[in-house]
């Protein structure tokens, strides 16, 4: 947001509709795919969904009531977001500083400890939930939300809100499986002023049920081309080749066609030594990609940014220890893993005592 529409709103200016979804876990998996019928849907003798006539006697009724934020809007918690974001606006900094309008649900959420004045989910929420877990819907993943703005929200705003079941969909089949697209509602007030709404999707549904082929399954190829050619002569070499600036000497990883420092076309390689430190890292278990995964059937792995002893990263596997034993600073090397008669790549194995 610039600076100028921060400043309409700081001005009581009419704040646009922010229809934008934003992606989530489950991106793909949208609400206007087409249901179909499975066999063990109880269905009445007119052919209606019995239990989605069930979930919709829901809709309207409270998820959440009486919710307070457990911090008043904050310049600390202001300043985090940017940083995470990148969002250097000056609206968000000084003494008429205001929180970007994306927060809204950041200022109701009750972190890893959860809310302990009594907020929580509704009796009718969780009734809702077993609904469609007993009937066999017990997988959730949420898909996408919706926010509109009615006014900024300012350092010192005490926040509070009440949520709604909105919505219940007709039953639909996705990739992921067969199941119900359950929409709340927030009402975000801030000082008893109503400053936003927040809409948040979810699909609570079945997995869908798949067949083992006889064929492993495999990696996908990656694109290779004239800028990234060198690279993957490289590795078909066992050498991993970092490029670097003939004008500048800056070392670049990944492959590009010009310094990413100075903006210099001309560049050699050097190999790198292959000692390096896990700088982040995270653990993959949704979907599951049974190539990717150690145990051959889609089970969780890791996938880590290793720092070099060059000073460039790359993102790979980290093999040599289970998933769960990979840590931050953890001393790896280079090595080179066949995941078929068509494909080796540069992974990372765990050092000694990793």
């Amino acid at each position: 947001m610039s600076g100028a529409a921060a400043e309409g709103r700081r001005a009581g200016a009419d704040v646009p509709r922010a229809g934008a979804d934003v992606p989530r876990p489950g991106a793909g998996t949208s609400e206007n795919d087409a249901g179909r019928d499975e066999p063990h849907t109880q269905l009445n003798d007119a052919g209606r969904d019995e239990l989605y006539d069930r979930l919709r006697a829901y809709e309207g009724r409270p998820a959440a009531t009486a919710g307070q934020g457990k911090d008043l809007v904050n310049e600390p918690m202001i300043r985090h977001w940017c940083e995470a974001m990148g969002d250097t606006s000056p609206a968000y900094r000084g003494p008429d500083a205001v929180a970007p309008p994306t927060m809204l649900q950041a200022w109701t959420m009750g972190g890893l400890s959860g809310h302990t004045d009594g907020t929580g989910r509704s009796a009718a929420y969780d009734e809702m939930f077993a609904l469609l877990d007993g009937a066999g819907y017990t997988s959730v993943v949420a898909t996408d939300c919706e926010q509109e703005y009615l006014r900024p929200l300012r350092p010192g705003d005490r926040i509070t809100f009440d949520t709604v079941i909105d919505s219940v969909s007709p039953r639909k089949t996705t990739k992921l499986g067969t199941g119900y697209f359950v929409t709340t509602r927030t009402d975000v007030h801030a000082d008893g002023e109503l400053a936003g709404t927040h809409r948040f999707r979810i699909l609570k549904y079945r997995p869908a049920q798949r067949n083992k082929g006889s064929e492993p399954a495999l990696r996908p190829r990656p694109v290779i081309n004239r800028d990234n050619a060198g690279f993957w002569a490289g590795v078909a070499e066992h050498r991993l080749l970092i490029q670097r600036c003939l004008d500048c000497a800056t070392l670049r990883l990944p492959w590009l066609p010009g310094c990413n420092a100075c903006g210099g076309a001309e560049w050699d390689t050097v190999e790198a030594g292959g000692e390096g430190t896990v700088f982040s890292h995270v653990v993959m278990h949704h979907p599951s990609f049974p190539a990717f995964a150690p145990d051959g059937e889609g089970g969780p792995y890791a996938v880590a940014l290793v720092e070099l002893a060059e000073g460039v990263r790359i993102v790979s596997n980290v093999i040599g220890v289970p998933y769960d034993k990979v840590r931050v600073g953890m001393p790896v090397h280079l090595d080179f893993l066949v995941t078929d008669p068509d494909l080796e790549l540069p992974v990372f194995r765990a050092g000694e005592g990793g």
